[in-house]
């Protein structure tokens, strides 16, 4: 999950709509109605040099020594990477604790908080649907979840305050939720909109999904569908489409139709009490204090006890090599073990940029390198422009948490990888050494 400069946890829920994100120095980094052709068979398009293996004898020695160095750094407290190359298991290495204070290292079998590497779960599901011909990418939104039918658009405010409220200029679209297109407030600090956000409080861990989107409806759109990139609660509502369409609990429908097929026994919203002796602690780091450790009450508040709301958005745990499973799922094309979750050519829409050139405001997107974004993922585009962006090769597709881990898919060197890290708020600085690691220090 990437934002504001502010840690989401144990804040307001609204806040879990914005990605903590590092921005200035710290930052290292289609108009069409469904892509064209082209666009389709270019996601995941080999780079200019393809290499015969990435993750070489020295590729391996570049992670163990930053592994440790992001440690013995006082970076975050424990961090482990998985690599999977060509068919197999390349690297796994881990450094530090998982818990500092009770002197448990940092392990495979760890359970963390991935937050927004919920998100390509939920792209997932709803790609499924789409599919089926349950759902159309570029049909309203309110086709399906009639409560978004009349949602107005802010414009202003009138001499007296008053909000000022015009149509939108075309319907919010199923797309327009896969890509942050959808025009919804993102946080209390947008202009107008984000006090009746605060107020409505959609993200409310006491609302059921269905409560979620009838709130969220209520609050003007902060800008009109498709006019720009903004990072907010579209996949939540991705996830009360999910349950509408298919008619089971979002949960349930992710447990039965990914999960389970996939055999990510360890992924859980609610995390078994038997094993969360194993939860890796979440730490806070700031330049002007040590690592400090988020207080356990705070920290697993949303994963030790069951909510009504299952967002789409966050709220996911797992183990390392869980959610490799996932990674090498869309790496083979949809299928993982002879168990197909989607066909190959949905993974590539996925992995597609369906942002137009025209969508300029992208907000803190560009900080994630030369990419744009497809369905809940965002995709690599041009090569890094400078030594200072995040290296990786055209075509991958990739997303991070708000305690800074990552995955990506790199299917031209076809190579899939899980960083896992529990520190907040969000740091780039430790996705741009892991990568520099895998493939080397960018050069321009």
């Amino acid at each position: 999950m990437s934002g504001s400069a502010r840690s989401n946890v144990g804040m307001h829920p609204v806040s879990v709509m914005t990605k903590t994100r590092v921005v200035g120095a710290v930052a290292l980094l289609l108009v069409l109605s469904e892509p064209s052709r082209a666009q389709v068979a270019s996601a995941g398009a080999p780079a200019a040099a393809r290499r015969s293996a990435v993750v070489t004898a020295d590729a391996r020695a570049r992670l163990d020594a930053t592994l440790r160095a992001v440690v013995d750094s006082g970076w975050t407290a424990g961090v482990s990477a998985l690599v999977w190359e060509k068919g197999r298991e390349v690297y796994f290495g881990a450094a530090g604790m998982a818990d500092r204070e009770a002197r448990r290292p940092m392990s495979r079998d760890a359970i963390v908080q991935i937050f927004s590497m919920t998100k390509p779960v939920t792209g997932v599901a709803l790609l499924q649907l789409v599919e089926q011909g349950k759902v159309a990418l570029d049909e309203p939104v309110a086709r399906y979840l009639p409560e978004l039918a009349n949602v107005r658009v802010y414009a202003g405010a009138d001499a007296s305050g008053a909000p000022l409220l015009v149509a939108p200029r075309r319907p919010m679209t199923v797309r327009d939720l896969t890509r942050h297109t959808a025009g919804f407030a993102t946080g209390g600090d947008n202009p107008g909109v984000g006090p009746l956000l605060v107020r409505a409080d959609p993200m409310n861990r006491q609302n059921t999904l269905a409560q979620m989107v009838e709130k969220l409806a209520s609050v003007p759109l902060w800008f009109h569908p498709g006019e720009k990139w903004a990072y907010g609660p579209a996949v939540d509502v991705q996830a009360a489409l999910v349950e509408r369409v298919s008619g089971q609990p979002f949960d349930a429908y992710v447990r039965e139709h990914i999960l389970a097929p996939l055999r990510m026994t360890e992924t859980h919203y609610v995390v078994p009490e038997t094993a969360r002796h194993r939860f890796a602690a979440l730490y806070q780091r700031s330049d002007a204090r040590p690592l400090a450790r988020v207080p356990d009450a705070q920290a697993f508040a949303f994963n030790t006890r069951a909510w009504p709301l299952t967002p789409g958005g966050f709220g996911l745990t797992a183990t390392i090599d869980d959610y490799l499973r996932f990674a090498r799922m869309l790496l083979d094309g949809g299928t993982l073990d002879g168990t197909r979750i989607l066909r190959p050519e949905t993974v590539r829409l996925m992995a597609t940029s369906h942002l137009a050139d025209s969508v300029t405001d992208r907000s803190w997107l560009p900080s994630k390198g030369q990419v744009g974004f497809g369905v809940d993922v965002a995709v690599r585009t041009r090569p890094p422009a400078s030594s200072a962006e995040n290296n990786g090769a055209v075509g991958e597709f990739f997303w991070d948490g708000a305690a800074s881990t990552l995955f990506w898919v790199d299917p031209s060197n076809q190579l899939a990888a899980v960083f896992f890290v529990q520190v907040v708020p969000f740091d780039g600085r430790l996705h741009k050494a892991i990568r520099d690691a895998v493939y080397g220090p960018v050069v321009p």
